[in-house]
Formats: C-alpha cells, sequence, structure tokens
C-alpha cells in the first residue's frame, strides 16, 4: 500500500511539472562543444495554431570550458513566404563573480533567453529559425572561429499566456 501510494506521489508530482504551454521543443548538439562561427544552429516547424501567439526561447547548455561571462548570437527567423527577420542578440551567461546563470547541476549549465515574444504564425507553411554565435575576443574585429563550451542549442516555443 505504501509503495503505490509513493508511486502515486512521484506520478503527480512529474505530470504536474510538465509545462503545458510548450509547442516545439528541440535540441542540436554541438560536436565536441566547439561552435564553429560558420556553422548554423537550423530549427524548422510549422503547423501551429495562426490564432494563438507565441513565445521563442533559445535554449544554450554549456560547461566550465565556456571562457565568457556574456554571448552574443545572430538569429534569423525565416516565414514561408521567405520574409526574412534578422537578429543580433545578448545575454549574460554569468554573474559578475563567475557563478554560471543557468540551471543544471554538475559542470553543464541550461540557460533559457528570450528571442521573440507575443509573435504569431499567421501563414501555413515551414517556418525556419538559425542560430550562430558571433563572439569575439576584446579588441578583435574578427569573429571567434571556434567558440568552446556550448555543447547543446536549443529552440523552444511556448503558447503566449493571455
Amino acid at each position: 500500500m505504501r509503495n503505490k501510494f509513493l508511486l502515486l506521489l512521484i506520478a503527480v508530482v512529474t505530470l504536474s511539472s510538465c509545462n503545458e504551454l510548450l509547442v516545439y521543443s528541440d535540441y542540436r548538439p554541438i560536436k565536441e562543444g566547439k561552435w564553429e562561427l560558420d556553422k548554423k544552429v537550423d530549427f524548422e516547424f510549422s503547423g501551429l495554431d495562426s490564432t494563438q501567439t507565441y513565445n521563442l526561447f533559445i535554449n544554450i547548455r554549456n560547461d566550465d570550458s565556456y571562457p565568457f561571462s556574456n554571448l552574443f548570437l545572430i538569429t534569423e527567423l525565416e516565414y514561408p513566404n521567405g520574409n526574412t527577420i534578422k537578429d543580433t542578440l545578448e545575454y549574460r551567461m554569468a554573474e559578475p563573480s563567475g557563478e554560471w546563470l543557468g540551471k543544471g547541476m554538475g559542470s553543464v549549465k541550461e540557460n533559457k533567453l528570450w528571442y521573440k515574444e507575443m509573435i504569431d504564425f499567421s501563414e501555413s507553411g515551414v517556418y525556419k529559425v538559425n542560430v550562430s554565435h558571433a563572439m569575439r575576443k576584446n579588441g578583435n574585429v574578427e569573429g571567434l572561429h571556434i567558440l568552446e563550451g556550448v555543447t547543446d542549442v536549443g529552440l523552444e516555443i511556448e503558447k503566449a499566456p493571455k
């Protein structure tokens, strides 16, 4: 009887922790945690409710070898009609003390970063998002060819709360 109660409690906690707003989530691993400057991370999705608004997030998993306290990304959101919105984004990855801002135990931290807020997908067809890093060392004009410490890049889409 006690074991059944414990299993039921675990099932309830697990199910209640699920994000009911989540409609899309995908990750791409970065080979050996070395993100090359010219390697875009691509995502494609379709079939979203055209009457709903959504929030988009970029998820970054990094380990202790990540050498910076911030992260610059270049994103492109391509609509089915070919129109593209390009953004340059900056995110804080660590406190001034060096403590990582992401969640997770051990050396890998996950950061859920705002990308787009209250956006609608009114066109039918395939939408594409690609993400590349735009990191460089202070004083250098040329970008960093290999960014170490990023293990995965993800995209999440959630229904925007009404």
